[in-house]
């Protein structure tokens, strides 16, 4: 589902399916299908867009992966789905077991 951009249109063949909403014409869900929207992307996109100026400021395309996996968690596991904060620290803590995120020794550390 997206609005009517056309650069939508090639990347839509990539899918099993493209939907659209003309956003310039004031529609903003299908008219003959209510289940043609933007507004779970929307919704998710503001909190990702609030949580990297709130939070982080600044995000590398190295890193851009583990962002967006912290934020699909964030989405995923929202009050407004029926996950309360307990619920969301033992499902995150959950995923923890067995994970590490490791780098590459730095060589600015002095050797003795």
């Amino acid at each position: 589902m997206t609005d009517e951009a056309k650069f939508y249109n090639e990347v839509g063949k990539e899918m099993a399916g493209h939907s659209t909403v003309n956003h310039s014409a004031g529609e903003y869900v299908g008219w003959e299908d209510a289940t043609i929207h933007t507004n779970t992307i929307e919704g998710y996109f503001g909190l990702f867009k609030r949580g990297m100026k709130g939070i982080y400021q600044h995000c590398s395309e190295k890193h851009l992966p583990r962002y967006l996996a912290e934020f699909d968690f964030r989405y995923n596991n929202r009050i407004a789905l029926g996950v309360d904060d307990v619920e969301r620290a033992t499902s995150a803590l959950r995923g923890f077991k067995g994970k590490r995120l490791t780098y590459k020794p730095s060589n600015l550390v002095p050797s003795e």
